[in-house]
């Protein structure tokens, strides 16, 4: 196992999965994230949202907090007031104390399934992703999307013994749900680490078989007069 390590990646399949991720379109972004870890416990006065924001803190972090938020007095008591629901696969409030996110300041924040967002008051999104130098994965006159991975970190659960992956993709988009707004976030993951499949090494080809020599018959002797 090499060294944790964390390194930038603009790789399509990372513009992909941040597009999969944080399109706001399937029902999987409903569901509650599944941890590979047990979630560490939920501590009020260690949480930092603008940090989870904007992709600065780590997958345990957000795990922590998505799970205790869904107690709505855990979200009460971070000064956070329940919002109705605009969009079927995004839980959003209104926050007491409004949040500062790469210099935008929001009042209101989303969670959609392994995402945290903050939702600004900035109608095109693509200047903010100029800006934080991301990739596009989206761009068409109605959906705007760019994203990059920040965080890829390798460690060995102490529990388990079995070597993880820990993740965090910052995206920027808009969603129709949302009209003149633009939504900035990060998604964490905590994954197996899938291990590279070695191709199966050829069966060694069977020597080829040496030519038979022909063999050589003794003419009978002849016969004397």
């Amino acid at each position: 196992m090499t060294p944790a390590s964390i390194t930038p990646a603009t790789s399509t399949s990372v513009l992909l999965r941040a597009a999969l991720l944080l399109a706001l379109a399937t029902p999987a972004m409903a569901d509650t994230p599944k941890p590979a870890l047990e979630a560490p416990p939920f501590e009020p006065a260690k949480v930092n949202l603008a940090r989870l924001i904007s992709c600065q803190d780590q997958p345990e972090a957000f795990l922590s907090l998505a799970i205790a938020v869904q107690e709505p007095l855990n979200a009460v008591s971070l000064g956070w007031r329940p919002l109705p629901q605009t969009n079927m696969f995004m839980t959003e409030y209104a926050l007491n104390q409004p949040v500062t996110v790469f210099g935008h300041r929001s009042d209101h924040i989303a969670f959609a399934g392994s995402a945290v967002m903050a939702i600004l008051d900035l109608p095109d999104p693509r200047p903010l992703a100029k800006e934080l130098t991301l990739e596009t994965a989206v761009d068409t006159p109605e959906k705007a999307m760019f994203g990059k991975e920040l965080l890829s970190e390798e460690f060995i659960d102490p529990k388990t013994g079995k070597a993880m992956v820990r993740s965090a993709v910052l995206s920027v988009s808009n969603v129709t749900s949302h009209p003149g707004k633009t939504l900035v976030g990060c998604t964490y993951s905590i994954d197996p680490l899938e291990e590279e499949e070695v191709p199966a090494e050829p069966a060694p080809s069977a020597p080829p078989t040496p030519p038979v020599a022909p063999s050589t018959v003794a003419a009978p002797p002849t016969a004397s007069r």
